[in-house]
């Protein structure tokens, strides 16, 4: 019959090879107690990988004093998100190829592994290889989470999911220097690996048990030249943001060549992907308007965010005199903020279907808050400045759910994968870049205070790198020495926030520019609770 075409048009899709991957299948559709059994699983996932980037940072000296690697101490953080970036693209795509749920899984089992090796490890080398198992496996957990939600929700509902899943990252970062400093004080630093063992067994056995997706019969064309090429210039990137301006100077011969070797290997994957079957990332992605404006809203996010909650505890601890506990808690209103904006946001997407005037007020509230911090003093009392950090995470908090939901509304299922791993990865990036970023430029204002608030001889005692300064080293400073430190520190990093603010002023005018595409209600892919379903990994 010439109309039974078009009735099934929305069943199947077919990829950009021209393969079809396989239709929805008959049966029952998903209840909705099933699917927030599911992001129960994905939420634990996602918790834990969010935490696993920041939990060790407070039980570091702890660690390197057992393990006997003070030398190598950078590299425990440094292994972890070189593993996490790197993998990003390519489990997308693999999710795309061989099925969402046996990747999603696979990546948990990757995280637990790592887990379980960096808790008994007995060497400093052993602990950081073990750690970048860990950050292979945290990976696919922000992308898969993300990419099964887009095919067990319609277009429409995703925002109210997506916006419960974005403030992990910020509630991750904040509470997992707080987590690391209670283990390690309460009971020994290995059980902040250990207690993602029983967290993520729950993850793995619900996903395993409630989640059922189709099957893909697309073939595994892998592109590794092309995702070994994106490696390499990811961890030439990398390196380069974690080693510049502390291990190296930016002028050395090693960063020189690290960013030489960025530049020549991403001309490479470009050539790559141009070539490829199945291109880690198709480059056709970035001729959707939608798509480019997001990576760029989430590269500007991840930039301004990560920028910020990086220093601030810092900040609070070395002008406003709080300690490590009290300034992880004194970060909250920004979480706060986050999470009310976030949740707030993802309703109202799912109640009229619109989202594109979510990331201009938030772009506007982001730049607001980041303003008010650059102006803050030694005078700024702690109710100013948890206002300000509710302003940026209210942004923040505004944008993150958007993103992916408008990403993945506007590609085919063929690409969602891919396309949700371009989201994270830039935002990633952008993190990376932007902690980079603060502290080179905080380190240089600090220089330049000190001889302001200092006599020479005074401030040439002063003038440390970033990394080495700590409440008990100012403490044990002469009055003089530290009362001018202080007044330094408070000129130095304050000020550094503000150069985010042209950054985000760039974002609002994208949002401005961005597409609106309706929000459909059909679902890309409902379960199917018959026995006879054939399941992915099945």
């Amino acid at each position: 019959m010439p109309n039974a075409a078009p009735s099934r048009a929305r069943d199947a899709t077919t990829s950009p090879t021209g393969e079809k991957t396989s239709p929805p299948e008959e049966g029952t559709r998903l209840s909705q107690g099933r699917i927030w059994l599911i992001f129960v699983g994905l939420i634990l996932s996602i918790l834990l990988a969010a935490l696993d980037q920041t939990i060790v940072s407070t039980a570091l000296p702890t660690i390197a004093g057992e393990l006997d690697g003070f030398d190598r101490i950078s590299w425990t953080v440094t292994a972890y998100l070189l593993g996490q970036v790197v993998t990003m693209p390519l489990y997308g795509k693999l999710g795309d190829l061989l099925g969402r749920k046996p990747v999603f899984l696979f990546s948990i089992g990757m995280f637990l592994l790592g887990s379980v090796l960096a808790g008994i490890a007995q060497s400093m080398n052993a602990f950081i290889a073990f750690r970048a198992v860990q950050g292979v496996g945290a990976g696919g957990l922000m992308v898969g989470a993300q990419s099964i939600i887009g095919e067990i929700t319609s277009p429409r509902e995703r925002g109210r999911y997506m916006s419960m899943l974005a403030p992990l990252i910020g509630i991750g970062t904040v509470l997992g220097p707080l987590l690391g400093g209670f283990f390690t004080e309460q009971l020994n630093w290995r059980w902040i690996f250990y207690i993602n063992i029983p967290l993520g067994a729950v993850a793995i056995t619900v996903v395993s048990l409630v989640l059922k997706l189709p099957g893909s019969d697309r073939s595994p064309r892998i592109d590794y030249p092309g995702a070994a090429l994106m490696a390499g210039a990811v961890t030439c990137l990398v390196l380069v943001t974690s080693w510049g301006g502390t291990d190296y100077a930016w002028e050395s011969p090693t960063i020189l060549g690290l960013l030489a070797g960025f530049v020549v290997l991403t001309v490479g994957w470009v050539f790559a992907e141009r070539r490829a079957t199945e291109p880690v990332i198709p480059l056709r992605l970035f001729t959707d308007r939608i798509f480019v404006i997001c990576v760029s809203l989430g590269l500007a996010v991840g930039l301004a965010m990560f920028g910020a909650v990086t220093y601030i505890p810092t900040y609070l601890q070395i002008v406003g005199g709080a300690g490590a506990t009290n300034s992880g808690l004194l970060m909250l209103p920004m979480v706060i903020g986050m999470m009310g904006a976030s949740f707030l946001t993802g309703q109202l997407i799912t109640r009229f279907g619109r989202y594109k005037i979510f990331p201009i007020y938030g772009t506007v509230l982001a730049g607001v808050g980041m303003y008010l911090l650059s102006t803050m003093g030694v005078e700024t009392t702690r109710v100013q400045s948890g206002l300000y950090m509710v302003l940026l995470g209210a942004g923040i908090g505004s944008i993150m759910p958007v993103l992916t939901t408008a990403v993945q509304n506007s590609v085919s299922r063929a690409d969602l994968g891919s396309a949700t791993s371009g989201v994270n990865f830039f935002r990633q990036l952008g993190a990376s870049v932007g902690t980079a970023l603060v502290g080179t430029l905080f380190n240089s204002r600090l220089s330049d205070q000190l001889d302001q608030t200092l006599p020479p001889r005074l401030a040439e005692q002063a003038s440390t790198d970033a990394s080495s300064i700590t409440p008990e080293a100012l403490e044990k400073m002469p009055p003089r020495l530290r009362d001018g430190f202080v007044e330094a520190f408070a000129g130095a990093l304050p000020p550094v926030f503000f150069y985010f603010v042209p950054l985000l002023g760039a974002a609002f005018v994208l949002a401005l520019l961005q597409r609106e595409k309706p929000l459909g209600t059909e679902r890309n892919a409902e379960a199917d609770v018959s026995s006879g379903a054939q399941e992915e990994g099945s």
